[in-house]
């Protein structure tokens, strides 16, 4: 079960806490743990850079622990070999890092947050890791995600693919956590309210070609095509491959789908297709992007806001302990996300930290509407996302 502190781990955290703090000197050290190459190697530049984008907002306020600043790592997860991601973390632990934020995608994180985190007492935040199984990793309390789980994902995703009067899809996934997870839980949404799955066929990123694969989902006798996949990977060229063979014209797409290089490469081709995306369309999102945009990250990828806001949180969650003690951050990442506070939202965080210096109490809202539920999960929104004139085009928000 998630988040039961034994009296071990409550030790281990402790003893901990001290390298932490030895090795940062003046600085405190963060990781950013990502997959940098891979299979959403075009997503996570501008993922880092919104969570680098909270430390410098952070630093810039002179208020952290008493004028102390952060200094992000960067660490490469790859996203799809469990041993590199393992290897990038402890890497990162040597460097002395209080905290990991990422690992970006779910199979990575899983195997930091078992390999890494918990053998040292380390939180891990993801930003965008979103299988259902890790709700039920035994992570000692550390590992918390600002991305919600492909449990909702799934359920939004059917309602909104029948909402349209589409009744029959076939899916192809790609064979991991995530791909998987997020299959079954559309699968299950999507029968219970009536809906068909013709059929769900898992495929393997990296290959030269995907004819066999898109012609047994073509045979299946549906006309839409749920592609559960990268944007720099299979998926995309499933995509590719069901165009050329005039197998599919329309797609339905979810968050690791949706990316710039996609509207690039196939962008007129698409038009009609849709899908979902963490997230929303309100003020708080309006604020993001204008900060964002300021500082040079214009992409449109998903769970850049959640990047931010899980900087802003590791943050805000070391102001609170009053230290860069590591089980101290595990400790009051609820406290800040949750409430009762004073509501902190996009380029707020002095006055997060200025409150918290004080002893009193915040409720960090941020791009995302962040709430910690008892297993370190956040419950998220999600926009529902339209391909027209080879742009993404927000529809409304579930």
């Amino acid at each position: 079960m998630k988040h039961m502190l034994t009296t071990t781990t409550a030790l281990s955290l402790l003893a901990g806490a001290a390298l932490a703090d030895a090795h940062g000197g003046d600085m405190v050290k963060i990781g950013v743990l990502m997959g940098f190459t891979g299979p959403v190697e075009s997503l996570t530049p501008d993922m880092a850079a919104a969570a680098e984008l909270a430390f410098e907002e952070i630093n810039a306020s002179g208020l952290f622990l008493g004028g102390r600043q952060i200094e992000p790592i960067r660490g490469d997860s790859t996203c799809v070999d469990a041993g590199a991601a393992a290897a990038a973390a402890e890497r990162l632990v040597g460097e002395g890092v209080a905290a990991i934020l990422g690992a970006a995608c779910s199979g990575a994180t899983s195997a930091v947050v078992t390999n890494v985190a918990v053998p040292n007492g380390l939180v891990a935040l993801s930003p965008s890791a979103t299988s259902p199984g890790l709700s039920d990793i035994d992570d000692r309390g550390l590992f918390f995600r600002t991305a919600p789980s492909d449990a909702r994902q799934g359920e939004v995703l059917a309602e909104l693919t029948m909402a349209r009067g589409i009744d029959e899809v076939a899916i192809t996934y790609t064979n991991n956590d995530y791909g998987q997870g997020l299959a079954d839980a559309f699968s299950r949404a999507f029968e219970a309210l009536g809906g068909s799955v013709t059929v769900s066929l898992g495929h393997e990123d990296g290959r030269a070609d995907y004819t066999a694969e898109v012609s047994t989902l073509a045979a299946s006798g549906a006309s839409e095509l749920l592609v559960i996949g990268y944007v720099d990977q299979g998926g995309r060229q499933i995509i590719q491959t069901a165009l050329d063979l005039g197998a599919f014209e329309t797609f339905i797409l979810p968050d690791g789908m949706i990316g710039d290089s996609l509207l690039a490469d196939l962008g007129d081709q698409l038009e009609g297709s849709f899908g979902s995306v963490p997230g929303s369309d309100g003020e708080a999102a309006t604020a993001f992007d204008a900060l964002a945009t300021s500082a040079g990250i214009t992409g449109i990828g998903p769970f850049r806001g959640e990047s931010y806001d899980a900087a802003a949180l590791i943050a805000l969650a070391i102001q609170a302990a009053g230290s860069a003690d590591r089980g101290g951050i595990a400790q009051q990442l609820a406290r800040v996300a949750n409430a009762p506070g004073t509501r902190i939202g996009v380029g707020e965080l002095a006055e997060g930290l200025r409150i918290l210096s004080q002893g009193g109490d915040i409720d960090y809202v941020g791009v995302s509407n962040v709430e910690f539920d008892a297993g370190g999960n956040a419950a998220g929104t999600y926009r529902e996302i339209e391909i027209r004139g080879a742009a993404f085009e927000t529809q409304r928000v579930w």
